[in-house]
Parts: C-alpha cells; sequence; structure tokens
C-alpha cells in the first residue's frame, strides 16, 4: 500500500509540475522534443530516457499479463508514458499496485 501511495503522491506531484511547465512555455512540446534531439548531447537524454519508458511498458504489458488482464487495459498507460514518460508508470503503480509472486515477494 505504501508503494501505491508514493506513486500516486508522485505522479501528482510531477503532473502537476508538468502542466505548469507547458502553460508557461513559450513553444509547443513537439517544438521542444525537437530542438532537444537537433543535439547528440540532449538527444542521447531523451533516447536514454525513451528506452526506460520502453522498458517500463515492457513491465507493464508483463504485469498486466500476469494478472490475467488485457494489454488493452494497459494501453492507456501505453499511452501516457509514451507521451510523458515517468507520468504512465507512476499512474500504473498507483493504480494497480505491485504484483506479487506466490511466496509473497514483488515481481520487481
Amino acid at each position: 500500500m505504501a508503494v501505491r501511495i508514493g506513486a500516486l503522491a508522485l505522479f501528482i506531484i510531477f503532473a502537476l509540475h508538468t502542466a505548469w511547465a507547458m502553460a508557461i512555455a513559450e513553444q509547443s512540446l513537439l517544438a521542444f522534443g525537437v530542438e532537444l534531439i537537433s543535439s547528440p548531447d540532449t538527444a542521447q537524454l531523451v533516447i536514454d530516457l525513451y528506452l526506460m519508458a520502453g522498458l517500463a511498458c515492457v513491465w507493464m504489458l508483463g504485469d498486466a499479463r500476469s494478472r490475467g488482464e488485457s494489454w488493452r487495459g494497459v494501453l492507456p498507460y501505453l499511452l501516457l508514458t509514451a507521451v510523458f514518460v515517468s507520468l504512465g508508470p507512476l499512474l500504473y503503480i498507483a493504480v494497480k499496485g505491485l504484483s506479487r509472486r506466490a511466496d509473497g515477494r514483488s515481481r520487481i
């Protein structure tokens, strides 16, 4: 339960910060992304971030499958991850929690 509450708190804080940053930004999210990938040093950070996002998506799909759920139930979290990266997995953990193995330990 503590993990779910922590994930929810982080989700709310980061979502509010993201909304604030987007509200005061002088350029669109797409223009910002294009600017980031135009330089090798910042492009490396973006690539690294999206590699981790991809791993999080694989984990969410595997977790849903282990719960006997359809991939369609994970789709909103995957879309949120594609746009805002960490918000998708944070919300997934806040809503679903971490699945447990038969011995009671967390799968991650």
